[in-house]
């Protein structure tokens, strides 16, 4: 810096020159020039450019000198500035440099720039460290970290001053600097506890369970350390395993903190009292080693391996042995990155180092080396992270990248499950430890890359050492399915094969069974039975082939048997079946003439029958004894083993689900019953009448075809039997799901009924049971004092009524209001209510002391007063019926005695001369001892109260206003009351009165007025203005004045629905069956964890702004749907408009605002935070003494005085002990070194947060010094914090935040799915028992967060008497319904899911998972056991339900409860909405695949295998059979029609009016139109607000359109679920969360759903065509209306609903510019880089994508799928007028000619245009014009001689453009060949004209419509709700306004 002065001067010009150079640079740096925007390889120069930046304001040239030294050593951290932005950043910080140094020269004080920053570091180190050296609060800690770390920087800064100038650092400052830097070492930003030895003094760490913990971990006695270790002090047990095992040294802060307050948590639950010597709880201790290492010991047993875990002999040593195996536990989880996913992986590696664990303290000596045992890896830094983690993370990594991103199939890699499972069996000890390197786990498969480069075709010879997929492979089939569920298909298909048995032979009745014959005949499904046993013996062998390289020799032993096995019962069964007939029907007559026809002997059968089913019947025997069953699957004997290994292998989870054997009963119940029902349906309405028709279409001969007929003898019509048979049998197969619908239904409204749901909905309900919820209040959320007998039983379930407090107890009046207002304030606070209403709602915070009364909150009493008035004053003196009429009104009288009372108060208290004092005294005995005898009216004369009345509000207003100049007015106020009362009321006693007032003889000449005018006269007869009014004595005064003056009365208070919803929801809750409350301090601590990417944390001022198309803006948008908030904000902000806000400068407030109504972060955060608010509230309660509590909470808050400071340091140190919300914001890094907005908005969420943690993956290139090699990046799982703000707060503040935890990974953390990656990256942040996973769009409320600590306590008992809760299942209330209608009909289907579909799911049917929904998960059972989803790429899409399976499966146990609900946001627009729906049936579709559902189909006993069906995959698929039926049926008709055959057999009635078809086609309708879904939600609206309400809304919905969108629907989870099972193709897709008010552009639509719904809608649309012009000359009218109805419905719907939903669809300049954008869509030419949106081309490429995966079976299924469009050709060409006499074959050759000449055609034309266009125009014009001319000769000569007529051109069309399509889905299918033949141009081509047809056919309808402008009108008012339809048309007219003016002024 010395040679900087010098050479300033000389050289002048090249500076100038560089600064021109890069001027913008500059200018550009400036602005976004903060410390935090640093490139990642530069990160250790941010702490500089903080403290630059800190003291930049004060001491410019410190800034200056700090900014040097960074930029110094930025140069030596990477001199070749080879990092990412590094030269831009060194670039831009020299040019501020070059600026800054002539300006902050002269502004510098001392002499050099040494001596400058010596002085200043003096002054900073007095200023900021002495002042702050013991500091108690947590405040203060904060900011001496802060002080310590600046301190630190400032020497470094001044270390290198002083060396470029050479000058010696002063002693007294390298002292100070020593003292710093010992400090900067302890004083570390910590998370939840200061561990350092200064502050033990915090309130948090006074906590003797916190203490005893830190005490016990620190008691390291006896352990060996490393010989050259340091000793620090404070050492404790966990830096003696980092010390041997190599961990990191955040990952052990992190777990010290995380045991610390586990253990702590766990003792204070296990001791309510503790001692004063804090000492570890063994209890506390042996709980929670239990929950960590259950899974661990039961995988010991499993592999039959003893556990490491060895405790000592020695007392004493018992408690370290077992905080070393736990800490070693949660240091190895603490760092295992993804291998968290794997927890048997964690079990094989904690295995093996607890074991080296014991071996040490043991102090064993190795047999090799003679010396002490080490661990194997350990001893360096990271050694553990590098030896042992890193080696399986590359497995896993080198996975994923040959998963192709989930491109290529799952049997080709191996998924977390595959690697986790490979640690189930035996072999995994091969693996050996240390690890070795060449185990066939790290093996991958050699690729197949390799040799195809090459170019000879064949394999290495080399065996292919790869593991291969371990016990499952998820191959694409839909006989997964079957695969999964064989018991219940078998069950259906037997059962329909017995009912057709018994309707076809004899009478039909179900009691026929018994005659011998028939029974004979049923009893042929046992051989059914065996050929289906075959089937799936097969499948499992064909669908498990790829795993048999890791299978063990039992487990193929076993799959070979059973296919043997199976074979032989299909042999054995038939045999001896045909020797029980004496003259054998046809079947068994076969068989006999095989084996010799010796007599019959029909034992035989009976006992192979006998034989083959005893293995069921032990099964049977065991499902009834669940006990039995849960023993024998855990038990690890062999024989046991032996017995169980028959029935299904033997597997590590899925053992012992069982449940109890009343939950057994109750699931059992509800199944029969329903099949039952069912089955006896099926049978009466669809089976039975069906057999006649049959018989008589088999004896009909029909010998007139109307095409070419291939099988014309063929026996008994057989292909009508089928077209008929067919729909209908897969109906049946469907209706269960229908039957399912109704039952959940019914059962699921019982049971709400049952808990209470629904009881307050109303208002006018709550008003009426107001007077228990005090009592409800304190019965459910404030902890019991004593704990009294509980009422048990159904008694208890019917009466839970509550005491109503007596009023004199007055801390539990207390409670009621600080809970009550906190609720209400918190109201306000969201804007749900205004501030008037606020104060009708608040129940008085200081309980006035001389009120003996309960102070009911004035919205009850409103208007009470003015009533009670007129009553009196036309009273006439009739006392007892007064008396009477008041009391009946309770609250009447409450505030009749209420008011009469605070009259007394205030006017006692403002009088205070003594006169006046004794005559006030005297008049209000006189009025007591009236009322005493109950002689009040009678005595007083009660028509003067008005006048009284009106002159006590009088005085309120003043005592309001509370104003110096009124005085005068109260006083002649005082006057004219006591004139009114003495004179006008109290008639017959004012002589005693007067008397006493005159005070004797003495006055006598005086007339009264004047002794009057004396009273209160006197300057200190009245306190006025009353100085100082305290906050108690103005509530009361409002009070009063409220209760006053309220005329009206409020009965709509308050008047917000949501506010409505939730206070009586809350009410409502507070009845319901909920476990009592503990103490804070005592209750199960518990984290929230929201993953987070790139969403909108806050919308920016512009986003809220800028107008869309329409002229609509976000901001006011949301004034139009919350008008009513947007007034109470502006109340609240204290302005009348938007200009005001701008003016006042709260546009942070409006930002807020607006993203509390929207699904963002802030939303999210703010919600849980509510928690934390209700936690500190809570322990204030729990905590306070009584005088604290008659002051209130408020006045905690409110006043910092020391004792209450104290108080209020507790309750905050009690609610981070218990409650910690970490988001994981995985992007935060990236953003805030990219300058990002959304980094700087969580920043502010953070600083309004302190509790907030932010957890982030941070990236981090480390600059290599080589030039060529590339730099290698880093990454880090961090945890931040916001760091405290500066203390002099007159500089500008700049947030900050503090890095806590910074923990190495192996690896880049995202290899699967990225949710649940980025949970699992996060969750070693979380503390507590429970953990409550939140996703982004959710919200929660504050009365809501009260009740969770009674939610908790759920874990701590058994639901089902069986087994502890492992995952809490809570309600959602979905928030957008009121955006949109279809929002609406999307919150309404979602909220009965989340409802009433769980509460069953859990409630008897034990099959509910996890749904990402608001779930409370036990943290410790999960993180033992694999975390809260699962995220293998592609297989767990929906990661959030295999969380669930996987709980279920590793025997937890899943509860719903429903007394509390979390808020959740929904898409609300229909794109968003298909996409979602797409997500969904694209997971279940992997679902369906999956491992996990196979084994719970297999392991779950069969009716809980039913509900697990029906309410997963099964529902998926019965949408899919549903859509089949619709097809099958037109194409069974198409079949009918166009062979003739329907109308040779119209002769028969049954075959026309065929009643079951229209059965199964009506039952099909009923799924499509929702029915499925509505019954539900209807029966759930109508138990919480009302049947009448249900049916109402019902209505609405139907006039809405819903059926129109349960339609669309179904066509899209069938078209993505099919489509998954087939060919894969499932992606995450994001569906953003914004509000859609805009309009979705034709050609988008079109590229949404012309697959999924366009070109299935085409094709069922000509089906019905045809059948509509070649079906219609024979057949009953009505019939066909109604089969026909439903399936044009759906075609409509399939067409147009896009178009119909779109707002703004039906306008006409919209339509026009639609068109535009469509045809330049069409028309662009794709190529790399073209994204799909821009051209045609790219999207059908990508549309195809799928196929390209599919492998050959999805490709034939492709293929025979294309086969249909062939028919119609083959039919239609005979029904043409040309070919009526003909039949022959070959007509249909001809049309082949025909479409062969057409497309050569069409090819010669198109290489004609590429090849002669330029040269050859005209030739070309004229080949053009011939072709032309021959096609229109052609037509005209047919037209003329065989009479073709204009139906035929039709029907050609019909029959051609089918042929054409299938010929392009088989081209698709077959790319490669078909690029190889050259085709592919031309198929893109014929691909594109189909394209351009569909467009036009879809676009032509809507913008016929559009014509109309009354289209519109109708469309947006179905849409939205009025006021956003009145505002949207305003808005298009100013609209129109503006774009008139903005083109006039371009002008």
């Amino acid at each position: 810096m010395a040679s900087r002065s010098g050479s300033d001067q000389s050289q002048p010009q090249p500076q100038q020159r560089r600064i021109t150079r890069t001027q913008t640079a500059g200018n550009l740096g400036e602005s976004i020039f903060d410390s935090e925007v640093v490139p990642s390889s530069l990160v250790e120069i941010a702490p500089i450019l903080r403290v630059a930046n800190e003291v930049e304001s004060s001491h410019p040239r410190v800034a200056y000198l700090c900014r040097f030294y960074a930029f110094e050593k930025a140069h030596r951290l990477d001199p070749t500035s080879s990092g990412r932005g590094v030269r831009q950043f060194k670039t831009a910080l020299l040019q501020r440099l070059e600026r800054e140094n002539d300006p902050t020269l002269m502004g510098r004080v001392k002499k050099s720039d040494a001596r400058e920053m010596q002085s200043f570091y003096q002054h900073y180190y007095k200023k900021y460290i002495q002042a702050l050296q013991n500091a108690a609060d947590k405040a203060d800690r904060a900011q001496l970290t802060k002080a310590y770390q600046t301190a630190n920087v400032l020497f470094e800064v001044l270390k290198a001053v002083n060396q470029t100038q050479a000058i010696e650092v002063d002693r007294e400052i390298l002292e100070a600097q020593n003292k710093v830097a010992e400090k900067t070492e302890i004083y570390v930003p910590y998370n939840i506890l200061p561990l350092d030895p200064d502050s033990a003094n915090q309130a948090i760490m006074r906590y003797p369970e916190i203490q005893a913990s830190v005490y016990a971990l620190r008691n390291t006695r006896g352990l060996p350390w490393p010989r050259d270790y340091k000793k620090k002090k404070d050492e404790d047990i966990l830096d003696w395993l980092q010390a041997m095992f190599g961990f990191q040294k955040d990952n052990v802060a992190n777990q010290r903190e995380h045991l610390i307050l586990l253990l702590a948590n766990v003792h204070i639950r296990q001791f309510p009292k503790p001692d004063q010597q804090p000492k570890l709880d063994e209890r506390a201790l042996t709980e929670v080693m239990k929950k960590l290492f259950k899974n661990y010991k039961k995988w010991c047993k499993y592999l039959d391996r003893k556990s490491s875990l060895w405790l000592p002999t020695i007392q004493q040593e018992v408690q370290q042995r077992k905080l070393l195996y736990m800490g070693l536990f949660l240091l190895i989880w603490g760092e295992a990155a993804n291998l968290r996913f794997m927890p048997e992986c964690l079990c094989y590696i904690y295995h093996h180092m607890a074991f080296e664990l014991y071996g040490m303290l043991a102090g064993n000596v190795s047999p090799m080396t003679g010396e002490h045992v080490k661990p194997a890896y350990g001893g360096e830094e990271e050694a553990f992270l590098k030896k042992v983690v890193t080696p399986i993370y590359d497995v896993i990594a080198k996975e994923a990248v040959r998963s192709k991103r989930g491109k290529s199939k799952h049997s080709q890699w191996r998924n977390y499950d595959d690697l986790n499972e490979y640690f189930w069996s035996v072999d995994c000890f091969r693996l050996g430890w240390p690890m070795r390197a060449d185990a066939d786990f790290f093996y991958l498969p050699i690729e197949q890359i390799h040799y195809e480069r090459n170019g000879d075709g064949k394999p290495p010879t080399t065996r292919d050492r790869w593991m291969g997929k371990v016990n499952f492979v998820e191959i694409r089939s839909f006989w997964h399915i079957f695969r999964s569920f064989d018991r219940m298909w078998s069950f259906f298909i037997l059962c329909l094969q017995a009912m057709i048995i018994v309707a076809w032979n004899g009478s039909g009745n179900p009691n026929s069974i018994f005659s011998g014959d028939v029974f004979k005949k049923v009893l042929s499904v046992f051989i059914t039975a065996a050929i289906l046993k075959l089937g799936q013996a097969f499948l499992d062998v064909i669908l498990s082939w790829k795993a048999r390289e890791s299978m063990s020799l039992y487990v193929k032993l076993r799959y070979i048997l059973k296919v043997v096995s199976a074979a032989a019962w299909v042999i054995i069964l038939p045999v001896t079946y045909a020797y029980t007939w004496e003259n054998p029907p046809g079947f068994a007559q076969t068989i006999k003439s095989w084996f010799g026809k010796s007599s019959h002997s029909p034992s035989l059968f009976i006992l192979a029958i006998v034989v083959y089913l005893s293995p069921n019947m032990l099964a049977g025997v065991l499902f009834l004894f669940p006990l039995i069953r849960r023993f024998l699957e855990r038990s690890n004997y062999k024989i046991v083993m032996l017995m169980m290994w028959w029935s299904q292998p033997r597997l590590y989870v899925g053992r012992g689900m069982h449940e109890s054997a009343f939950s057994l009963f109750k699931y059992t119940m509800f199944w029969v019953l329903l099949i039952i029902t069912k089955l006896a349906f099926s049978y009466y309405i669809e089976i039975k009448p069906l057999v006649g028709p049959t018989k008589a279409i088999m004896s009909v001969k029909i010998t007139n075809f109307q095409w070419h007929e291939f099988f014309p003898r063929a026996k008994n019509n057989i292909g009508v039997v089928v077209a008929l048979w067919a729909p209908i049998i897969l109906v049946y197969f469907m209706d269960t799901q229908i039957w399912y619908a109704i039952f959940s239904t019914l059962f699921g409204g019982i049971y709400g009924a049952f808990r209470r749901l629904g009881e307050i909905r109303t208002l006018g309900m709550l008003r009426s049971r107001f007077q228990s919820l005090p009592g409800a209040f304190n019965a459910c959320l404030i902890p019991e004092e004593k704990s009294e007998p509980k009422k048990k039983g159904l008694k208890a379930t019917f009466s839970r009524n509550f005491a109503q407090i007596p009023s004199n107890k007055e801390k539990e009046a207390a409670r009621f209001a600080q809970l009550w207002n906190k609720i209400i304030t918190s109201f306000r606070e969201e804007d749900l209510i205004s501030n008037r209403e606020m104060d009708l709602l608040l129940v008085p915070y200081w309980a006035d002391r001389d009120l003996e009364l309960i102070q009911w909150p004035p919205f009850l009493l409103a208007s009470k007063i003015p009533i009670a008035l007129d009553m009196a004053k036309d009273s006439n003196g009739k006392d007892k019926e007064l008396k009477k009429r008041i009391e009946n009104d309770n609250y009447m009288s409450c505030a009749v005695r209420e008011c009469y009372a605070s009259f007394r108060n205030i006017i006692k208290f403002l009088v205070s001369g003594n006169r006046e004092k004794e005559v006030i005294e005297m008049i209000f005995s006189e009025v007591d001892k009236q009322i005493e005898l109950g002689a009040l009216i009678s005595e007083f004369k009660m028509s003067a109260l008005p006048s009284l009345y009106d002159h006590f509000v009088k005085l309120i207003s003043y005592l309001l206003e509370n104003k110096q100049e009124d005085r005068d007015q109260v006083v002649i106020l005082f006057q004219d009351m006591l004139e009114v009362v003495t004179r006008d009321m109290m008639e017959d006693q004012v002589s005693s009165l007067v008397d006493s007032i005159h005070g004797g003889p003495g006055y006598e000449g005086m007339s009264p007025l004047d002794q009057h005018s004396q009273l209160f006269a006197s300057s200190g007869a009245i306190k006025f203005p009353i100085l100082p009014s305290s906050e108690a004595w103005k509530e009361k005064i409002k009070r009063v004045f409220l209760l006053l003056t309220v005329k009206e009365s409020a009965m709509d208070v308050p008047s917000n629905l949501e506010a409505r919803r939730r206070i009586s929801f809350f009410s409502n809750s507070l009845f319901m069956d909920m476990p009592p409350a503990p103490k804070v301090r005592n209750m199960l601590s518990f984290s929230v964890l929201t993953p987070y990417y790139t969403e909108e944390v806050l919308f920016s001022l512009h986003d809220l702004e800028v107008p869309n198309e329409d002229g609509v803006s976000i901001l006011f948008y949301l004034q139009k749907i919350f008008p009513d908030e947007w007034n109470n904000f502006l109340e609240r902000m204290e302005c009348s408009t938007e200009e005001g806000l701008i003016e006042a400068d709260k546009l942070e407030e409006l930002r807020l605002w607006a993203s509390y109504r929207g699904q963002t972060l802030s939303k999210t955060v703010r919600g849980m935070m509510y928690y934390r608010k209700a936690l500190e509230l809570q322990a204030f309660l729990d905590m306070a003494k009584d005088e604290d509590l008659m002051e209130g909470y408020k006045a905690v808050e409110l006043n910092t005085e020391d004792h209450s400071k104290g108080l209020w340091a507790q309750c905050q140190a009690v609610a981070d002990m218990k409650f910690t919300y970490v988001v994981s914001c995985q992007k935060y890094g990236i953003h805030k070194r990219s300058g990002d907005p959304r980094a700087q908005d969580i920043l502010k969420l953070m600083t309004t947060y302190p509790s907030l943690r932010v957890a982030y993956i941070d990236e981090v290139e480390e600059p290599s010094k080589d030039r060529k090699k590339i730099n290698q990046k880093a990454y880090y799982s961090v945890l931040v914090k916001a760091a405290p703000p500066n203390i002099n707060s007159s500089e500008p503040v700049q947030n900050l935040d503090q890095i806590i935890y910074k923990i190495k990974l192996p690896g880049p953390a995202i290899l699967g799915e990225g949710k649940p990656e980025n949970q699992n990256h996060a969750i070693i942040f979380t503390r507590g028992e429970g953990l409550q996973a939140i996703d982004m769009n959710q919200d929660n409320y504050m009365e809501e967060a009260l009740k969770m600590r009674n939610l908790l306590q759920e874990f701590l008992k058994k639901h089902d008497g069986v087994r502890l809760p492992s995952i809490l299942g809570l309600r959602e209330h979905i928030f957008t319904g009121s955006v949109s209608s279809l929002a609406w009909f999307m919150s309404n289907q979602e909220t009965s899911f989340v409802t009433i579909g769980q509460r069953l799911l859990a409630n008897p049917l034990k099959v509910r998972f996890h749904y990402g929904h608001p779930d409370v998960f036990d943290r410790l059972f999960h993180l033992a056991r694999g975390g809260i989803s699962k995220a293998s790429k592609i297989i767990n899409l929906s990661e959030d339900i295999f969380a669930g399976f996987n709980s279920t499966l590793r025997e937890g146990n899943v509860t719903h409860h429903e007394y509390i609900q979390v808020g959740k946001g929904r898409d609300v627009g229909l794109n968003q909405i298909s996409m979602f729906e797409a997500k969904i049936a694209n997971g279940n579709g992997e679902q369906t695949l999956s491992r996990d559902i196979y084994r719970l189909g297999h392991r779950f006993d069969f009716f809980r295998m039913l509900s697990c069906y029906f309410t997963t995959i099964g529902f998926y698929f019965s949408t899919l059979i549903t859509v089949l039926t619709v097809y099958v049926f037109l194409y069974g008709r198409l079949y009918l029609v166009l062979s003739g055959l329907e109308e040779g057999l119209s002769t028969q009635a049954a075959f026309r009016d065929n009643k079951p078809l229209q059965v199964a086609l009506a039952s099909q309708s009923f799924v499509q139109i929702g029915f499925l879904m509505a019954l539900p939600m209807l029966m759930e609206i109508g138990l919480e607000r009302g049947f009448r309400t249900a049916l109402s809304e019902f209505i609405l919905m139907q006039l809405q359109l819903a059926p129109v969108f349960f339609t669309f629907s179904l066509g899209t989870k069938t078209h993505y679920y099919g489509r998954t099972l087939l060919h894969g193709g499932a992606k995450y897709r994001p569906t953003g969360r914004g509000f859609v008010v805009f309009h979705a552009k034709f050609a988008e639509n079109y590229r949404l759903y012309s697959r999924s719904h366009f070109v299935k809608g085409i094709e069922l649309m000509i089906l019905l065509l045809v059948y509509q012009i070649f079906g219609h000359t024979y057949r009953s009218a009505v019939a066909y209306v109604l089969i026909t109805i439903s399936m044009w419905f759906m075609v409509g719907t399939w067409l147009f609903a896009p178009f119909l939903f779109n707002p703004s669809g039906f306008e006409w300049q919209k339509i026009v510019d639609d068109w535009t954008d469509w045809n330049k869509w069409i028309s662009n030419r794709g190529g790399i880089g073209v994204t799909a949106e821009k051209s045609w081309e790219s999207w059908w490429e990508e549309e195809q994508e799928h196929l390209r995966h599919s492998g050959k079976r999805g490709i034939i299924a492709e293929i025979l799928l294309s086969l249909r469009f062939f028919i119609y050709q083959y039919g239609l060409v005979y029904h043409l007028n040309l070919t009526k006499h003909t039949k022959s074959f070959l007509v249909y050759g001809i049309s082949w000619l025909v479409i062969i000449i057409i497309l050569f055609v069409m090819k010669t034309v198109s290489v004609g245009r590429r090849k002669f266009s330029a040269n050859f125009q005209l030739v070309f014009r004229l080949i053009k014009g011939l072709i032309f001319m021959t096609f229109v000769s052609i037509l005209v000569t047919l037209i003329a001689l065989p009479h073709m007529t204009l139906q035929d051109i039709i029907v050609c069309i019909l029959a051609f453009m089918p042929t054409g399509w299938g010929l392009l889905l088989m081209a698709q299918a077959c790319k490669p060949v078909v690029e190889r033949a050259g085709f592919w141009g031309s198929v893109r081509t014929l691909a594109r004209g189909y394209e351009i047809i569909m467009g036009l056919l879809l676009f032509t309808p809507v913008a016929f419509l559009a014509w109309f402008p009354f289209v519109s009108e109708f469309q947006t008012r179905m849409l939205f709700n009025q006021a956003f339809s009145r505002g949207l048309q305003i808005s298009r007219i100013l609209g129109g306004q503006r774009k008139d003016r903005s083109s006039r002024n371009k002008e």
